[in-house]
């Protein structure tokens, strides 16, 4: 990340810590059939992340999950399935006060492929056991908490 993107970050989260009492964030786990996960590479952040972002007054968890996916990835969720809660967490690395739920989601499409824009520059799936060597350490443990069916841990 770099010292620009770092700073529009820290002043984010302080307008965030005056205008609500909490973040709450969503990630996702989007694995297919062949035990690929769907990661992002953000345009603002370095290496590859689960996709996702904050939820929106007036909106849910799930539908804030479900409208990170398509912006991020292109992936559609099937609406007969529900994705499931992994875990929640409390993100310290971000601030005093953010949270994160993260789904994992097995049933979905990708109609169209991601094309790189302003936000992400590459959306693309990996096998959970070859990740690429920029995935982030929080993103790798998490991965690793849904392969093994470990029991999610308390911080991001």
């Amino acid at each position: 990340m770099t010292r620009r993107q770092a700073l529009l970050m820290r002043g984010a989260h302080l307008v965030w810590r005056f205008t609500r009492g909490m973040t709450l964030g969503v990630r996702g786990a989007a694995i297919d059939p062949e035990n690929r996960v769907c990661l992002v590479r953000h345009t603002y952040m370095d290496g590859w992340h689960l996709p996702g972002g904050g939820v929106e007054p007036g909106e849910t968890a799930l539908e804030a999950m479900a409208r990170e996916f398509r912006e991020e990835t292109g992936i559609v969720l099937d609406a007969s399935a529900t994705p499931a809660l992994h875990g929640f967490y409390f993100n310290d690395r971000a601030s005093k006060r953010d949270h994160v739920a993260l789904y994992v989601a097995r049933a979905f499409t990708v109609p169209v492929p991601k094309r790189p824009d302003r936000e992400i520059a590459a959306a693309a799936f990996f096998p959970l056991d070859a990740l690429p060597p920029e995935t982030t350490p929080a993103t790798r443990a998490r991965l690793a908490e849904i392969r093994d069916g470990s029991p999610p841990a308390a911080t991001w």
